[in-house]
């Protein structure tokens, strides 16, 4: 068994500039931790893979494709591959999200 405090996980900076928390991956999936800080938002991209997030703590604007939408703690959004989507934390709290790419993504993804 692995059992993983996510306070222990090193921080990274992605290409958006926020910061990051990958905490697994295999040849099948990549699983992150990212928290957006009030007023941040990560660039509207494309991932060459399927993407799914599920929100872990707060209130966020998630757009995909053309769908924009407001959504909070406990809620699942799947985002398919190539289609571009983004996150914005329009709110005063943090928004935290795990981020899950299967399988796990061979090319980065393409900033718009």
């Amino acid at each position: 068994m692995t059992a993983i405090d996510m306070k222990n996980v090193p921080a990274s900076t992605n290409a958006h500039g926020i910061e990051t928390k990958k905490f697994h991956e295999n040849e099948h999936v990549q699983a992150v931790h990212i928290t957006l800080k009030p007023g941040e938002q990560l660039k509207k991209h494309i991932t060459p893979v399927d993407v799914f997030f599920y929100v872990l703590e707060g209130t966020g604007i998630v757009e995909i494709g053309e769908e924009k939408k407001e959504v909070g703690i406990d809620t699942y959004v799947d985002s398919p591959a190539q289609i571009p989507h983004c996150w914005y934390n329009e709110s005063s709290e943090i928004l935290r999200i795990l981020v899950v790419k299967t399988p796990k993504p061979v090319a980065k993804a393409k900033i718009l």
